[in-house]
């Protein structure tokens, strides 16, 4: 079980440690990938609350996965092969039929027809997603038990060229509240703003909508199979 302490923090760090929280949600929120997928097929075909509840989805698994971080539980995952095996199968067969779903919609929006679901299911198929993606797991397990530990990070100080300039400019406490309440203040930052993206985008180009799903079936369908290479 991991015991978590709660250091002390100066104003002089407080606002640093938010920003850098902050941005480290957006690190973990906004690269394309099977998630960014299912919010951005949702915002297209249904609007911006659907995408936001899909990220909500995604953003309740990484909740769950600190609790299990810092209770331990999480190491069991990786600790066992053959959990994590059946846990990446599970999730590429999630993403196939996920992409399969969205191919029928890309279809309906294609074709004019009226069959396209109005419920919208994005934040159960995030958060499935999420659930069965070790590679969220072991996120929590390495850059999460880092947030999580009592400590500093000069985040500009590891920046290329640069960084010897930029020495003190944002250091960042870790194993505070203050940054982990930022981290999940980045990644609302994220499926707020992004479903809201496409959704503006989706009234100025008519037929954006078939074009986001058949993208996010495309993605889906590709880590699904990706997924199972690797399980197999």
């Amino acid at each position: 079980m991991h015991l978590w302490t709660v250091p002390a923090l100066s104003l002089v760090t407080l606002v640093p440690t938010a920003i850098g929280g902050v941005l480290f949600g957006l690190a973990l929120a906004a690269p394309p990938g099977p998630m960014n997928a299912v919010i951005a097929e949702e915002s297209a075909v249904r609007g911006w609350r659907a995408g936001f509840t899909a990220g909500l989805g995604a953003m309740t698994a990484d909740a769950c996965f600190f609790v299990l971080a810092v209770l331990g539980a999480a190491t069991v995952v990786t600790n066992t092969p053959g959990l994590r095996r059946v846990m990446i199968a599970g999730g590429g067969l999630l993403m196939l039929w996920f992409a399969y779903g969205a191919v029928r919609e890309a279809n309906a929006l294609s074709t004019a027809e009226s069959d396209v679901d109005e419920e919208s299911q994005g934040f159960r198929k995030a958060l499935v997603l999420a659930l069965t993606n070790p590679y969220q797991v072991a996120f929590w397990l390495t850059v999460g038990i880092g947030l999580l530990e009592t400590g500093s990070v000069d985040v500009l100080s590891y920046l290329p060229v640069v960084g010897a300039d930029l020495v003190g400019l944002l250091v960042v406490q870790t194993g505070h509240p203050v940054l982990l309440a930022g981290f999940f203040g980045g990644i609302v930052v994220w499926i707020t703003g992004f479903p809201a993206a496409i959704v503006a985008a989706r009234r100025r180009v008519e037929r954006l909508a078939p074009i986001v799903a058949w993208a996010s079936a495309l993605v889906l369908a590709s880590s699904g199979i990706l997924f199972l290479f690797e399980a197999l």
